[in-house]
């Protein structure tokens, strides 16, 4: 149910969807860059020599 927002219906509804389009760029870049330095992390205990356990 969409409540009525006059005049301002489409100013809202683009903070709105700016809003969700930079958290989800967050969330994204986020998962993106904590794989980035897991791989770092791995290949580097791989070059020192060390195994996980």
């Amino acid at each position: 149910m969409m409540t009525d927002l006059g005049k301002y219906a489409d100013t809202v509804l683009a903070a709105y969807a700016v809003s969700i389009g930079l958290l989800l760029a967050i969330v994204i870049w986020s998962l993106w860059k904590g794989a980035r330095v897991k791989r770092a992390l791995e290949a580097q205990e791989t070059r020192m020599g060390r195994r996980n356990g």
